[in-house]
């Protein structure tokens, strides 16, 4: 089984540092995505790509994919680039109006 560990980016609503530093297990799909005739639904018969495990650091995921055999894959950690703006840039005109 092929899988990926990877670090999540914090989402934009989220603050601090309790959510972030956690790495990730994810199975990658071994079969297509396909909507289910009765409801339209999206469906796919492989139903590991349901499954996602929380590990603390690098080593730890790897070591547990390692033990179980698995062919894993590391995607880069990406980094999330905040710009400072302060409340009166909602008002600075943008471009040449005339």
């Amino acid at each position: 089984m092929k899988v990926t560990i990877l670090q999540p980016i914090q989402q934009l609503m989220q603050r601090g540092n309790v959510t972030g530093g956690h790495w990730l297990i994810e199975c990658n799909m071994e079969t297509r995505r396909y909507p289910e005739p009765l409801m339209g639904w999206t469906a796919s018969s492989d139903t590991l790509n349901q499954i996602k495990l929380n590990f603390k650091t690098l080593e730890e995921a790897k070591a547990f994919a390692e033990r179980k055999g698995w062919e894993y894959s590391i995607e880069a950690a990406r980094e999330r680039i905040v710009k400072p703006r302060t409340y009166i840039d909602n008002f600075k005109t943008r471009g040449d109006k005339e």
